[in-house]
């Protein structure tokens, strides 16, 4: 038995299963990720929540009033892959959302922006290999 002051075993935890976003509004929250992002697939937890499988991640929209937890908007970013982030980045542009000036880390682009709850987002594009 593990006791509380005692690390896990490394066979313990065999992965992450979900990255929760905090949202106040589930449906207009869904809406954003489908139709402005245009992220696919869903799968629902009754009205409190809504899952978004994107590649090898799961992120979970999450009304966590609704669970007992006060809202606060992720500050810590999201890092969402694209090919290109120039093009996506003027395409959510066009579409009304605000970015701060993009950078060039040396290894990778990025284009930071904000859900309507306020969490923070970076549009992604490594170009150095890892």
């Amino acid at each position: 038995m593990n006791r509380p002051d005692m690390p896990l075993s490394p066979a313990t935890i065999t992965g992450v299963d979900f990255v929760a976003i905090p949202v106040r509004n589930l449906q207009a929250s869904t809406r954003f990720y489908k139709t402005v992002l245009g992220i696919a697939g869903n799968y629902p937890w009754a009205d409190m929540g809504l899952e978004f499988q994107v590649g090898n991640l799961t992120l979970a929209l999450m009304e966590l009033e609704r669970f007992g937890i006060p809202f606060r908007a992720n500050s810590a970013p999201i890092a969402l892959r694209v090919q290109d982030v120039t093009a996506a980045r003027a395409r959510l542009q066009a579409a009304g959302i605000e970015f701060a000036e993009q950078l060039d880390s040396g290894v990778c682009h990025q284009a930071i922006f904000h859900d309507p709850d306020g969490n923070t987002l970076i549009l992604h594009h490594r170009y150095a290999p890892a």
